[in-house]
């Protein structure tokens, strides 16, 4: 029988444009606990996010009060979504970054000594900036709180300079931060900035300098050297913890059709996000599952001896290939955008496309976003009654049919 008073937690992973799919699965969450007449609030104590993850955490901690109110508000950003709301689509602002960018890349030895012309990352994400003081209210964090409706937040981002993976972390309870192996916890009121390093996808987005123990340091998105995705939700105080994953975990199974020609800079770069953004969620997920099946082991004696405990965990990840999807939508980006795409390699659209992993995580577009959104729901509510023992919701309807 599911405990009702245990803390639960939420983690959304990163993964850019695909964290629609998140959206999703929150709009039907909501939905089925208002199906199963379940008391209203938020149901999620403690949240945690990395990356794109990390945006939406916040957004929904900091309207904690009124929870579907914050999803409802989420849906309808992801569903209308434009590139040009994250980062600069028009022409001039595409040559300013990914152009010069891409001709370092190529010639970069022969201009080096013109500082002026190293450009930071491929895309300007300065439009982002102006949306998170829009959609993010960090200043009702420590009002929720004080209220009840929300224990902890954490979101977290990786330090170009020192190489450690951080969380950042704002909670009313003294919770001690924590060090474990090439990851550190660090305890402050989290703003925009913090939602701006955790998103800064590797390349794509500048870095964002951060105050990490009394100095700065250069930081981008979490999700790269996350060993583990989930932590953060455990030291923070949940007992289970539902994990919103952005790709492969339950995608269809099969072999995908296999390629012989050479991979294009597009194709690896695809490749190389989606080994930061969605292996590690598997791994973690497994070796909780090791964890909980080593404790129910072990006698009543020796487990109160360990520091170890068993933490529920839910996963919804996509049914679908989210690349696939993707490919079917690269004409909605704009022009300036899909012309600095073909530069590496993004082509053609559908079955024949080249690139679309590596297209999945910029593609802010609203024909692509309202796609993943509405497979979230799918996914969730095909899930319902798993969802509902999860949380211990019962719903009356379903009651009555079992009776």
């Amino acid at each position: 029988m599911t405990d009702t008073t245990a803390t639960t937690g939420l983690v959304l992973t990163g993964g850019g444009a695909r964290a629609a799919y998140q959206v999703g699965v929150l709009k039907a969450v909501a939905q089925i606990r208002r199906q199963s007449h379940a008391p209203a609030g938020n149901p999620f104590p403690v949240i945690a996010g990395t990356s794109a993850g990390a945006i939406n955490a916040a957004a929904l901690a900091c309207r904690a009060d009124t929870f579907d109110a914050a999803v409802d508000g989420l849906v309808h950003v992801w569903e209308n979504f434009r590139a040009e709301q994250v980062y600069r689509t028009d022409s001039f602002g595409v040559i300013r970054t990914g152009a010069r960018w891409l001709t370092m890349m190529s010639i970069g030895w022969v201009i080096a000594r013109w500082r002026r012309a190293r450009p930071r990352s491929l895309l300007d994400n300065t439009p982002l900036e102006a949306l998170l003081a829009d959609l993010v209210d960090t200043t009702r964090l420590h009002r929720v709180m004080a209220e009840g409706h929300l224990k902890a937040l954490a979101v977290t981002a990786s330090s170009y300079g020192s190489g450690l993976h951080v969380t950042f972390y704002d909670a009313l309870a003294d919770i001690v931060p924590w060090t474990r192996s090439q990851r550190i916890a660090v305890r402050t009121p989290i703003g925009v900035q913090h939602l701006l390093a955790s998103s800064a996808i590797p390349f794509v987005f500048p870095a964002v300098a951060l105050d990490i123990g009394g100095h700065v340091e250069y930081c981008g998105d979490g999700s790269m050297r996350q060993a583990a995705p989930i932590s953060p939700a455990v030291h923070l105080g949940a007992e289970r913890i539902l994990v919103v994953g952005a790709g492969r975990m339950h995608e269809p199974p099969g072999e995908r059709p296999a390629s012989s020609e050479y991979p294009n800079l597009a194709q690896i770069a695809g490749h190389a996000l989606s080994n930061i953004f969605l292996d590690a969620l598997a791994v973690d997920v497994e070796r909780l599952q090791r964890i909980n099946t080593t404790l129910a082991l072990l006698p009543p004696s020796a487990r109160v001896q360990t520091t170890l405990k068993p933490i529920e965990v839910l996963v919804i990840a996509p049914s679908e290939r989210l690349d696939d999807i993707a490919a079917r939508h690269l004409s909605s980006l704009p022009i300036a955008i899909r012309g600095m795409l073909r530069g590496v390699g993004v082509s053609g659209e559908g079955d024949s496309a080249r690139g679309s992993a590596l297209a999945s995580y910029l593609l802010f577009e609203a024909p692509y976003t309202r796609e993943l959104v509405a497979l979230g729901v799918r996914d969730t509510m095909a899930r319902s009654v798993e969802v509902q023992s999860f949380f211990g919701w019962n719903e009356p309807a379903l009651q009555q049919r079992a009776g």
